[in-house]
């Protein structure tokens, strides 16, 4: 089945402090409008980006530089973690950081390359497919996980440790075991002949297309982009619906951490997506006209139309450090 993707805007507070403290979404209300050219700008802007944040961030690169003609904007998707360690152990110079997991920012950069970020979007987990996938006259929410056991059907998914909807999928296949009562599922889908791994998951689009891969894990966003059909997933195991919250931290998975040889525990939440400044960024000014379109009224707009319900108003970790044009945008958890 093909389901599109919610067009609501959320209001992200109460899940923040499901994160943190005690979690609960709100509708939100309107942000404010694109901003205007006020100075001129000139110079470039390095944005690292995750993979599922592509397409979006091609359009608000566009109508950016309408306003900023003078800036050249460069972009690099990757896995979320992939993106941030070309900062923190590359040393590469970047203005823009945008990571499919919020939390990494801290995890990763925190505090020698950043202090603060901006919860702007969110997203969900679905099984992406083509028509001539196997058995795509079949599988449905129900039965998928019965489909990918059969001989011959092979499913992608990114890695856990470059990628969070690698560790997402993870996830999903434990939440599955428990939702449809099924004991060993997990197992029965984990590093087996039909289990297929790539860096990011935006890497698995073209293994579909191709007719490789017969499904792929993605965010329901990547799968509508790419005009693929997909399983929308029950909302206990889609990583979506702050109702089953409790539930979804029941899952959890092993990554690479900030130093080699150590790991970090990441926990099931619902999909939030998150963008930071890194400290050594030497063009301060361009990063910040940069993500002040984004939350803008007409920025929000092109991350709603793409299948990725911005978070209105966006949530941060502490307003006092932002810079200041931005602080009209969020509101900050307690």
């Amino acid at each position: 089945m093909k389901l599109l993707p919610s067009r609501k805007r959320v209001s992200l507070m109460g899940l923040f402090l499901s994160l943190v403290l005690a979690p609960a979404f709100i509708i939100g209300c309107s942000v404010k409008p694109a901003p205007a050219t006020t100075a001129e700008l000139s110079g470039t802007l390095q944005i690292f980006h995750a993979g599922s944040l592509t397409i979006p961030f091609e359009q608000v690169n566009e109508r950016f530089n309408q306003l900023y003609p003078e800036v050249e904007v460069l972009t690099e998707g990757a896995g979320s973690a992939t993106t941030i360690r070309k900062v923190t152990e590359l040393q590469r110079e970047c203005g823009v950081v945008g990571s499919a997991d919020y939390t990494l920012i801290p995890q990763l950069m925190f505090p020698e390359y950043a202090d603060w970020y901006i919860i702007f979007a969110t997203n969900q987990m679905c099984i992406a497919y083509t028509d001539t996938s196997q058995f795509a006259d079949e599988i449905n929410s129900d039965n998928w996980y019965e489909i990918f056991q059969r001989s011959g059907v092979n499913y992608g998914r990114s890695d856990p440790d470059q990628d969070p909807c690698g560790y997402r999928t993870l996830m999903v296949w434990q939440l599955a075991e428990a939702h449809y009562n099924v004991p060993g599922l997990y197992d029965s889908l984990f590093a087996v002949e039909g289990d297929m791994m790539r860096p990011k998951s935006v890497d698995l689009i073209a293994l579909l297309e191709s007719g490789d891969l017969d499904y792929a894990f993605e965010y329901s966003s990547v799968a509508a982009q790419h005009n693929l059909n997909y399983v929308a997933l029950p909302p206990e195991i889609n990583l979506a619906d702050e109702q089953f919250k409790d539930f979804y931290a029941t899952a959890q998975v092993e990554i690479a951490g900030k130093e080699p040889g150590k790991t970090i525990t990441k926990e099931g939440k619902p999909v939030v997506y998150g963008v930071s400044i890194p400290s050594n960024f030497s063009k301060l000014e361009i990063a910040v006209a940069w993500i002040d379109f984004l939350l803008s009224d007409e920025g929000m707009a092109i991350m709603e139309a793409n299948g990725q319900p911005p978070v209105i108003p966006a949530i941060t970790n502490d307003k006092g450090k932002l810079p200041d044009v931005l602080k009209k945008y969020v509101v900050e958890a307690d």
